[in-house]
């Protein structure tokens, strides 16, 4: 009789762990240039770029506490996680730069012309932030469309995770800003597509 061998079954196990790693290898391979998770990243890093400056715009105009925190919340957590996509980017040797969106995909993004954003300059400081609120509002809504399909798709998991945090970030700030929007009289702006010919801003932070 054989005796028994108490270390095979451990044994047994890590290599089954070993073999479900070699065929989850192709998981773990740098994504492609085409790939929607390259994709996904570039667009979202443009996106939250855009953001960035429509914050900083109205944090310097506002003299509300609670708008004023909510814009420093946005470029904190936005610049964060600019940072972060970027690395990504490099760690899978791709450039920060592609294609980018087109016009007619940021307006469908949500994202403000360069007429809309040079207006929190010019705006008085009351009706600069009533603007400033529809803006972010329409641009939360045009992310939670991005990152959709990213959930609901086959990605890298740490892409998936940064979508969901996304969603639950930017949810909760629409409700809060539809909130402050109906304490100044006002309300977001009806869904819809920005007329063609207004462009984009150019301001890169």
């Amino acid at each position: 009789m054989s005796r028994a061998r108490p270390w095979l079954v451990p044994l047994l196990g890590l290599l089954a762990l070993a073999l479900t790693g070699l065929l989850a290898a192709p998981r773990l391979l740098p994504p492609g240039e085409r790939s929607p998770e390259v994709r996904f990243v570039r667009e979202m890093i443009g996106h939250h770029t855009q953001a960035v400056d429509l914050a900083l715009r109205i944090r310097e105009r506002t003299r509300n506490p609670e708008l004023s925190t909510l814009a420093l919340d946005i470029v904190l957590s936005q610049q964060e996680q600019i940072g972060q996509m970027r690395g990504w980017l490099t760690l899978w040797n791709r450039p920060w730069g592609g294609e980018g969106m087109s016009a007619e995909h940021a307006r469908m993004m949500g994202m403000a012309t360069q007429a809309e954003v040079l207006s929190l300059d010019t705006l008085s400081s009351e009706r600069a932030e009533v603007r400033f609120l529809q803006l972010m509002v329409r641009h939360h809504t045009g992310a939670l469309a991005m990152v959709r399909p990213v959930l609901q798709s086959n990605v890298r998991p740490e892409v998936q995770a940064l979508a969901r945090q996304i969603q639950a970030t930017q949810g909760a700030e629409i409700r809060l800003m539809t909130a402050l929007l109906k304490d100044r009289g006002a309300q977001p702006l009806p869904p819809r597509m920005l007329p063609a010919g207004g462009g984009l801003p150019g301001h890169q932070h």
